[in-house]
């Protein structure tokens, strides 16, 4: 019998995986109602729905607009709760419609059961993927208050 991968081995997978393309195996990850946190997305980018089902579309449509090729910088760290593990990592891409490339430095936290992720909250600075994007200026109208 195997003994389950601990938190911080699925994480440091995860985190691996995803520097592939992501490779879409990441899924195998998860559980079937995970819920992915992603409070940093650029303005107009719709939140993360819950569910392994609903993050192979995100990962699928991601893959339409943008490809990593490298993941580095990779440290994972167990915490004193035995489901959480926290991993801080840079992935390296590219947006596939230009070519420029990019880099997004990352904190996920992530809750494993089981040897499967239930949550997951990811950090990135909001700033790197709008200029990869393209989107300083919708990223900065977000942060106006409106007009009165």
């Amino acid at each position: 019998m195997t003994a389950t991968a601990s938190p911080s081995e699925v994480l440091r997978q995860f985190v691996q995986l995803m520097g592939k393309g992501p490779d879409l195996a990441v899924v195998d990850l998860v559980t079937t109602d995970a819920v992915f946190e992603l409070p940093y997305l650029t303005p107009g980018v719709p939140p993360q729905q819950p569910g392994r089902e609903a993050f192979l579309t995100h990962l699928q449509r991601g893959a339409a607009i943008q490809r990593f090729d490298a993941v580095d910088h990779v440290e994972v760290y167990g915490t004193s709760d035995p489901e959480l593990a926290v991993a801080e990592y840079r992935l390296h891409g590219e947006v596939l419609a230009t070519g420029k490339r990019y880099t997004l430095d990352s904190v996920m936290f992530a809750r494993v059961r089981g040897g499967l992720i239930t949550w997951s909250r990811v950090y990135t600075n909001p700033l790197d993927g709008a200029v990869a994007f393209g989107a300083v200026d919708r990223l900065l109208g977000a942060l106006r208050p409106a007009a009165e």
